[in-house]
């Protein structure tokens, strides 16, 4: 199946259809498309303020053009959609941003047009959810006149070793020939290899593990750190002497936030218990891990309290807002839920972070960020919530220079050197 000579068209322009549309660009013809015009326009300008693609990428992509307009979609062949898949307050799958992008794609579908999905979806949703909203809004048979693959992104922010073409690639296609066919388009831009899978449903499935992996290994790590605080034992030093055997995982207690980790295994659960099986091992360690950020905040206040700091209306300083270090990206953080568990204490909570827009975290958290580095000496106590390269560079004598004399330091990454700080986890 020669799909050389079709433009492709790519649904969503953050931080996982930004990168794919540059490397596609590089190679042939391209249409990044976005609802968001200030999106396009910054684009279209040569910058990227996820800091994805620098300036020199984005002029390497001398095929791609950007654009808004739902029209300009006809002009492709083969749509690949990149748009978030969220939950809701309840923790259920929101599939809206799909939903609506696949009306948009189905309304400029032709016959023998490709749909590739890159969205986290629980095993099924590509056929189940997304084909028919597909055929009601083309007009056609899927299968039989337009047809549909998934690959699932494996995009990490902020990293910039593993890049999109040096991550190796799942693909898979709703018949034969196209999987074969989604295969070679991605061979053309991954160097790193692909991986064909045997159905859309496997490839769905694996993308779900991922991450659900991962996030039950944190939770591990995070219910140890509660065993260990109440043993008084550190738990790095626990880690650092367990890590000597040369099969002990290298996890570590944290925040799990973000697009991925904090979402996926939510949308495994849902399609599990829709298929009448109640997960107890996933979601356990998803309560584990949501319930992290209140323990930071508490174990702050009777750190405050030990010390005879009082607490209420004190100013505590949070140092960093973004899920990870060294990344713009405020999706899903779970500092938020250090900063409103702190304000139900009738403290005075101050967010600084030199790395996020702060405008959009406001818009995305209600959160008001400090826009400047913060007052030296103002602070009663000082939560390291993210292990940014500029707080490192502090060290902890820097960032107790924004405390008050015998404030309370509560390193939440472990960055420090031990004993430099009043908890961690």
């Amino acid at each position: 199946m020669d799909w050389s000579d079709r433009t492709i068209a790519v649904i969503g322009l953050g931080y996982v259809g930004l990168p794919l549309a540059v490397e596609f660009g590089k190679v042939r013809p391209v249409i990044g498309f976005d609802i968001d015009p200030d999106r396009v326009r910054e684009l279209q300008a040569g910058r990227d303020h996820t800091l994805e693609c620098s300036a020199a990428e984005l002029g390497e992509a001398s095929l791609l053009r950007y654009s808004c307009e739902p029209a300009d979609l006809k002009a492709a062949r083969i749509f690949i959609l990149t748009v978030p898949t969220p939950v809701d307050r309840a923790k259920r799958p929101d599939m809206t941003p799909l939903v609506k992008a696949s009306e948009t794609v189905g309304r400029a579908l032709k016959k023998g047009d490709v749909v590739v999905y890159e969205s986290t979806v629980y095993p099924g949703a590509t056929e189940e959810i997304c084909v028919p909203v597909l055929e009601q809004f083309s007009g056609l048979a899927f299968n039989t006149d337009f047809f549909c693959g998934y690959s699932p992104e494996r995009i990490n922010p902020g990293d910039k070793e593993h890049r999109l073409p040096s991550i190796k690639k799942v693909t898979s296609g709703s018949t034969p020939e196209v999987a074969e066919g989604v295969n070679a388009l991605y061979g053309q831009i991954i160097k790193a290899g692909t991986h064909k899978a045997s159905s859309i449903k496997v490839a769905e499935a694996a993308k779900v593990i991922e991450n659900t992996q991962r996030d039950l290994n944190i939770a591990l790590m995070n219910e140890l750190s509660l065993i260990f605080g109440r043993l008084g034992i550190d738990t790095l030093d626990v880690l650092e002497a367990a890590g000597t055997k040369w099969n002990f995982l290298p996890f570590r207690p944290g925040l799990v936030g973000g697009h991925c980790i904090g979402v996926d295994p939510y949308y495994l659960t849902h399609k599990a218990q829709e298929v009448g099986y109640h997960p107890e091992v996933i979601l356990a360690g998803r309560r584990i891990n949501d319930n992290m950020a209140k323990h930071v905040a508490d174990e702050t206040i009777k750190l405050m309290l030990r010390k005879a700091i009082p607490v209420l209306d004190s100013k505590v300083l949070v140092l960093g807002l973004t899920f990870k270090e060294n990344c713009p990206d405020v999706r899903n953080t779970k500092v938020v839920d250090i900063v409103r568990t702190l304000r139900q204490y009738n403290t005075q909570v101050d967010v600084y972070d030199p790395w996020v827009d702060v405008d959009e975290a406001e818009h995305e958290h209600g959160l008001a960020c400090l826009r400047e580095a913060p007052a030296a000496g103002a602070y009663a106590a000082v939560v390291l919530a993210v292990g940014h390269r500029e707080f490192i560079e502090l060290g902890a004598a820097g960032i107790r220079a924004f405390a008050q004399k015998d404030a309370v330091l509560f390193d939440v990454k472990g960055i420090l050197p031990a004993g430099a700080a009043d908890g961690r986890l």
